[in-house]
């Protein structure tokens, strides 16, 4: 069932709130049952500032 504009624009506001104040990605799947694609595309269209990729894989190298 598609959801209507306003109720897209909505959630896409919802979701953007939430992850500039810290909420993963990840975690905003699980609470609204989108897939990550579509999360993650709902928040470039809202115009979020998307954060770098993090975790323990991804540090900083310190120049000597």
């Amino acid at each position: 069932m598609r959801q209507s504009k306003a109720s897209r624009d909505q959630l896409m506001t919802q979701l953007r709130n939430a992850y500039e104040s810290g909420a993963s990605i990840r975690s905003l799947v699980a609470t609204s049952g989108k897939s990550y694609g579509s999360v993650h595309s709902m928040l470039v269209q809202s115009g979020a500032v998307m954060r770098s990729r993090g975790g323990p894989n991804h540090r900083s190298r310190k120049v000597a």
